[in-house]
Order: structure tokens, then C-alpha cells, then sequence
């Protein structure tokens, strides 16, 4: 299937676009970003050309995958798939839950297949973790710790504006959420206690019944960085292995793989366009809950 990559950041270079050339069912046709030099350095890498106009790209292709922020992503994201093309979303989808329902309807009504890359749905590891718990009866609630130190030297990720203006709130939590949800069932509501700065605490009400929390932060001290999960209950409790090092791309190609067998079979993807608009709804909830807590009203 012939793909176009939208956007040419850390992210772009690093998963999409070795991630489309590694994924044996794909075929990586142009890159297209805001930045036309830059975009033609990252087509020059990838040995791809780079496009000048974004719907002539659109329109030579099958499949869109985006690495833009999430308020970019979603008016491309609803261009592309009004044409017709099957999208390979990042996380989150939208800022705004009215661009991620427009977006779900773009991709409703057009008929194509959807993806949202949220990386634990996709890593083998944890794949079989998700696997192992959901036949294990009698879990009861769930941990998930992810500090991260954006301002920490050398982090590829460090100049991100949306990042570094929005927090862990838009950019690990949906990971949370979809991680969390992957384990104990859908998440249907929750409820989000401000820290400092850009510390959140959730907790999570699953369909299941049960209640799991996440503490997430982009901007923990470096000797404070960390990633945890794990479920507790009757069984005790079970750690989620942590993510290999170093293999995004092989876990993007995964996904991109996964968008192409959708599109040939129609059958949805395991994280499709619908979990990822009601992603955005449950993060703007907690959005609006911060605020009010951080302004006292």
C-alpha cells in the first residue's frame, strides 16, 4: 500500500519514516511537512521525494500517516480521508473533541481504515502481557507512573512547542488511557488532581468495574524519570514488561502493517479512530477539571 508521511520532527525520523520502510506490506511514496527544507532532508534520508503540495501527495497515494501536532494533525487527518485515503493517526488525535468527532465522521463516512499509533498496543511484549491479564480473573485496579524530563539535555523531543506547552496531561496520558484501558477494559470516565507545574494524577474508572491511577509529569527531575504499570488482585500483582530499547520503527512498521491488513479485510484495527476520539473527550474532561482547580473555581 503506498503511504505519504506528513511531518518531518524528532518523531517523523525517528518511527514513521523507518517505520514505513521497514513494513514489508507498505510503500513509503513522499513526505510532506510545513518546513520544505526540512522536508526535503527527511525525503532525502528515506530515499522518497518531497512534496511541494500536500493534496497532490494525498491524491497519489493509498495512505496518509501523520507525525504533526494534534491540532494540525486533525484538519489534515479530515482532508485526507474525505479524499478517500486510510489514515495512521498519531496520539492525540485532536485538542479539541469537536475536530476529533469531525475527524471520526471524516473517516466514518469516507469508509476507510483508521489507526492511532499508541505504542503499547503494538509492542510484542506487552502485546502478550494484555493477552495474559485479560484471562486472569480478579484484578481489581491498576498503577501507572511515567515521569519523564523534556528538559533534560539532548531529549530529541525537548523542542516540541505543544509539549512543552501542554504537558503530560496530552502527551503521556493518552498512552495511560489507552494502555490502562487495554488491560482492565475500556475507560469510561475519570476524575484528574493537578500537581505542580505540569503534574496530573487520574483516576480511572474502567467498564469493567475496576479503578486503576495514573501520575504522569514531562517535567520530573532526570534522577526521578521512570515508566511503571502494573495490575494488582487476586492473582497478586503483574508488572507490565517494559518497552524493548531502541525499536520504535519495527513497532511502527507493526502498526503500519496492521492499517494495511484493515484496509484489505475491513475489519478495524485494535486502536482505531473511535477510541481515539473518545480519548480526546476523556483528556479534555480532565483538561477542564485541571483548570478549575488551578484557578479556584
Amino acid at each position: 500500500m503506498r503511504f505519504a508521511l506528513v511531518g518531518t520532527g524528532p518523531w517523523a525520523e525517528r518511527a514513521h519514516g523507518p517505520g514505513l520502510r521497514a513494513c514489508p506490506t507498505a510503500e513509503l511514496v513522499g513526505v510532506w511537512g510545513r518546513n520544505p527544507e526540512r522536508a526535503a532532508e527527511l525525503a532525502a534520508d528515506l530515499e522518497v521525494s518531497a512534496a511541494e503540495d500536500l493534496d497532490d501527495l494525498i491524491d497519489r497515494v493509498d495512505a496518509v500517516a501523520f507525525a504533526v501536532p494534534p491540532d494540525v494533525q486533525a484538519p489534515l487527518a479530515i482532508r485526507a480521508a474525505a479524499a478517500g485515503k486510510h489514515v495512521l493517526l498519531d496520539k492525540p488525535i485532536a485538542l479539541d473533541p469537536a475536530d476529533a468527532d469531525r475527524l471520526e465522521a471524516a473517516v466514518t463516512s469516507a469508509g476507510t481504515a483508521s489507526l492511532v499509533f499508541f505504542t503499547d498496543r503494538f509492542v510484542d511484549t506487552s502485546r502478550a502481557w494484555f493477552e495474559q491479564v485479560r484471562a486472569t480473573p480478579g484484578w481489581q485496579g491498576a498503577w501507572f507512573r511515567w515521569l519523564s524530563s523534556l528538559q533534560a539535555p539532548g531529549n530529541p523531543y525537548g523542542g516540541s512547542a505543544w509539549r512543552q506547552e501542554l504537558g503530560a496531561l496530552w502527551d503521556t496520558a493518552p498512552h495511560a488511557l489507552s494502555t490502562l484501558g487495554a488491560a482492565l477494559g475500556r475507560v469510561e470516565s475519570l476524575t484528574a488532581v493537578a500537581g505542580e507545574g505540569d503534574l496530573v494524577t487520574l483516576v480511572l474508572h474502567h467498564h469493567s468495574g475496576a479503578t486503576s491511577t495514573a501520575v504522569l509529569s514531562q517535567f520530573a527531575p532526570p534522577a526521578a524519570a521512570s515508566f511503571e504499570c502494573a495490575l494488582w488482585g487476586e492473582d497478586g500483582i503483574n508488572r507490565m514488561p517494559p518497552r524493548p530499547e531502541g525499536d520504535i520503527a519495527n513497532v511502527f512498521a507493526v502498526a503500519a502493517g496492521e492499517l494495511v491488513a484493515a484496509a484489505t479485510n475491513g475489519r478495524p484495527t485494535v486502536a482505531d479512530v473511535r477510541l481515539g476520539a473518545h480519548i480526546t473527550r476523556l483528556l479534555a474532561d480532565a483538561q477542564r477539571q485541571l483548570d478549575a482547580q488551578r484557578t479556584g473555581s
